[in-house]
């Protein structure tokens, strides 16, 4: 993996809203990698860097907005070479309840516009992606409000514990052992979740 990106919105109003969990938790992987997130024009987008044994690492938070989230991925992995394959993207799952995560490659994009905003911009669906549950309203007509709004508390609470959860298997996916922490992931969450 060479590229971790973290999707949400920019700006302190959508800090703490449920489209911003992918943007929460690289932030926090910096923080466990003692690395500092900067302004980064070019890559339209909050940036920061790691080389450790020869491996290259990119973390970035898009600051243009989740429908445009592309733009910067697009930016930054052409600049670097990166391939689709060695990108993986943390997002805001609604067809997830709060508290279960999945790890996958490729699929669908679940109606979510800013997974479809990249797919565009890099030609193929085939990038990794860390799907953060957040559960779905009951209504599906209030979508837009729900995801841009604070979860309640117990949601945050779950919703945390999927994020240190999925957090402790970053080793794992920093050794290209995808399918092994796909498989502690999931079987975590169907321990916790029966």
């Amino acid at each position: 993996m060479k590229l971790v990106v973290g999707l949400g919105n920019p700006g302190k109003k959508y800090v703490t809203t449920r489209h911003n969990i992918g943007s929460q938790w690289v932030r926090q992987l910096a923080e466990v990698l003692q690395i500092k997130l900067k302004v980064e024009m070019r890559f339209h987008g909050l940036c920061a860097y790691l080389k450790k044994d020869d491996k290259e690492l990119w973390l970035l938070n898009p600051q243009t907005y989740m429908n445009n989230s592309g733009q910067a991925v697009a930016a930054l992995s052409r600049f670097y070479k990166i391939q689709p394959t060695q990108i993986l993207v943390i997002h805001d799952e609604l067809d997830l309840s709060p508290g279960v995560s999945r790890l996958k490659l490729g699929g669908g994009l679940g109606g979510h516009n800013g997974l479809k905003d990249i797919a565009a911009h890099l030609a193929t669906k085939d990038f990794w992606r860390l799907r953060i549950g957040i559960g779905h309203p009951e209504d599906k007509s209030v979508t837009v409000d729900y995801v841009l709004q604070s979860p309640c508390k117990e949601e945050i609470t779950l919703i945390n514990t999927a994020v240190d959860r999925s957090l402790e298997i970053w080793p794992l996916i920093a050794k290209d052992d995808c399918q092994i922490a796909m498989l502690k992931l999931h079987t975590q969450d169907t321990i916790v979740y029966k």
